[in-house]
């Protein structure tokens, strides 16, 4: 056998045993996986990552061919790891979904979404767009499966990086979809504090409209209704109406946000943005509206 302690000759002796030829008509996949796991051990305790990332990939590949998917997933994400120290990131996002895939393929939903979670985490910086995508993916394959709740953290990490993309519509948007999950579960502390959060992001990004759509929208849900977002976001919404500037400063400073998402907080500190007289001209014509309407 090929010495564990060099395993270039280890990997050599691996891709042999896998390739047909004159002499060898069937590839032994089981022995050649165990020699490739060695060598992947071998090069990472050597911190050469780019050779133990490869022999971590072939050993995934093994685990395949010998019909162990979950070890062929397992060393998948191991390949993806050392792909990330190496700053690889188009490997990163290839190598945590195809152990997403493989994880699938055993009828794991947990480790399957935790595999894209780690890939989108790792790519926020580098490639946020592909981050996002394997963010909603991790969330679909856990709502699919019925376990919502254990999707709270993936929607509040996908609205907090599209916060900081400044896509404030798409943030909201993972909110609303967390303020969804958390009511199939029960869970009515999260579902308040996400729908506060969604009009708090639509007064930041200017947009009144929405926010008291959301408001008028969310209300409708006897939880909300009763709860103290909702008194704290009637108190918001109804500073912006008067116009007044020092209000919504008062209360985006206080200590009633101190329980939401920090990327939520950051943005309530900041509040009022946006004109606010236009807001408040347009509630005085609506009210102007509704007083006519009552006259016919």
């Amino acid at each position: 056998m090929a010495s564990s302690s060099d395993p270039d000759k280890l990997m050599t002796k691996a891709d042999k045993l896998t390739k047909l030829s004159f002499t060898r008509w069937n590839a032994d996949w089981k022995s050649a996986t165990s020699l490739y796991e060695q060598a992947a051990i071998a090069y990472r305790f050597r911190k050469d990552n780019e050779k133990a990332k490869d022999a971590f990939e072939k050993a995934s590949k093994g685990q395949e061919m010998i019909s162990s998917p979950w070890d062929a997933a397992k060393h998948m994400e191991s390949a993806a790891a050392l792909a990330k120290e190496l700053g690889h990131w188009n490997e990163v996002s290839d190598f945590f979904r195809r152990a997403s895939e493989l994880y699938r393929e055993c009828g794991r939903a947990q480790p399957a979404s935790d595999a894209l979670a780690k890939g989108a985490s790792a790519l926020e910086e580098k490639s946020p767009e592909e981050a996002i995508k394997m963010y909603d993916e991790a969330c679909t394959i856990l709502e699919e499966d019925g376990k919502e709740q254990m999707a709270f953290d993936l929607y509040r990490a996908a609205a907090a990086l599209y916060v900081k993309m400044e896509k404030y519509s798409d943030a909201a948007a993972f909110f609303l979809r967390l303020g969804s999950a958390a009511d199939k579960c029960n869970a009515t502390n999260s579902q308040c504090k996400a729908y506060l959060s969604v009009i708090i992001i639509y007064l930041y990004a200017h947009d009144f409209q929405q926010a008291q759509k959301c408001y008028n929208d969310c209300s409708e849900v006897q939880a909300f209704l009763n709860s103290d977002q909702n008194r704290c976001a009637t108190k918001l919404l109804s500073a912006y109406e008067e116009g007044d500037a020092e209000e919504i400063k008062r209360i985006g400073q206080s200590s009633a946000f101190n329980h939401l998402d920090h990327v939520v907080i950051r943005l309530a500190r900041k509040l009022p943005t946006g004109d606010l007289q236009a807001i408040k001209k347009a509630a005085d014509d609506g009210e102007d509206s509704l007083d006519e309407d009552d006259l016919t």
